[in-house]
């Protein structure tokens, strides 16, 4: 194989240090400023701070508040995730078996990924509005009498299905991409050897979309702790008190509307920690089972 020779030993360290400068700017920088705050109160129109040490991270671990918004979290996070990767799995595999008017099916699955996170949040409490929402309609049918923004199971059920109706067009178009990426061969020899799908399914093409599923797992993990702030803001802003949140909504909350700069930079120093350790176990224990050849 050729190697790419550079004229000067510095020049790759030019063309890399815009992308350096991008990352130090707007992730190291922010983060050091962070972890410096979350140590200190702070005023919030800067006259000055002190000195708590680990104060902000004890009161934020011990309150019964966080650790509520930690649980809620957890279980949010974990049912947006298998929801959105499956389903969008599960459209996958039903649009790479359609043959007249695939190309059709498949812009309608994909076009919804189009819309910003706080547009789907709007749309999603048009659809479960209380007065012309057709969910709320249809759930009334069933004695179901849905309140989102009054009663926190109704809220978070609201919370979850917008926020995977947004994503599974993303799952939705790697997944696709990775069907079409099997082999015919592999295709028709796992057909001659077994004629259940299903078991096709576990033993053959799953398999094979590992490397796909690995990715969009911690893509999606990301997603459902940070990109969904904008659909629960627009759900649960100007709402009673009672109503479900996430951690990274909570650091919101303190910081910009509390002026709790300290508290509001521990919680951020936290919930960054938790999805180091959190990326690490993937990638140490899940990335075992993905086979790239």
């Amino acid at each position: 194989m050729k190697r790419v020779q550079f004229n000067s030993r510095y020049l790759p360290y030019l063309f890399l240090l815009p992308q350096f400068a991008i990352i130090s700017i707007f992730f190291y920088w922010p983060s050091m400023q962070a972890i410096t705050s979350s140590f200190y109160i702070e005023d919030p129109f800067g006259f000055g701070s002190t000195f708590v040490g680990a104060s902000n991270y004890t009161d934020a671990l011990t309150s019964p508040e966080y650790q509520k918004i930690a649980r809620f979290t957890i279980g949010y996070s974990l049912i947006v995730t298998f929801l959105a990767l499956s389903l969008g799995l599960l459209l996958a595999l039903k649009a790479d078996a359609v043959i007249r008017g695939k190309s059709a099916y498949k812009t309608l699955l994909i076009v919804v990924y189009a819309i910003a996170p706080p547009v789907a949040g709007l749309i999603g409490m048009m659809l479960f509005d209380q007065h012309i929402g057709p969910f709320v309609k249809f759930a009334a049918l069933f004695g179901w009498e849905m309140k989102v923004g009054l009663n926190y199971f109704d809220t978070a059920f609201a919370m979850v299905m917008v926020a995977v109706w947004n994503q599974i067009p993303y799952n939705f178009i790697f997944f696709l991409s990775g069907l079409q990426g099997i082999p015919a061969s592999i295709r028709e020899a796992a057909a001659i050897d077994c004629k259940s799908g299903t078991r096709r399914f576990w033993t053959v093409i799953l398999p094979l979309l590992t490397p796909t599923a690995f990715f969009l797992l911690v893509i999606n993990m990301t997603y459902s702790l940070f990109d969904t702030f904008g659909v629960i803001d627009v759900i649960v802003k100007d709402k009673p008190a009672n109503n479900p949140i996430t951690l990274v909504y909570k650091v919101y909350l303190d910081g910009f509307r509390g002026n709790d700069l300290g508290s509001s930079s521990a919680q951020s120093v936290i919930l960054m920690l938790v999805v180091l350790v959190l990326t690490m176990i993937q990638f140490r224990f899940i990335e075992r089972r993905v086979h790239y050849g």
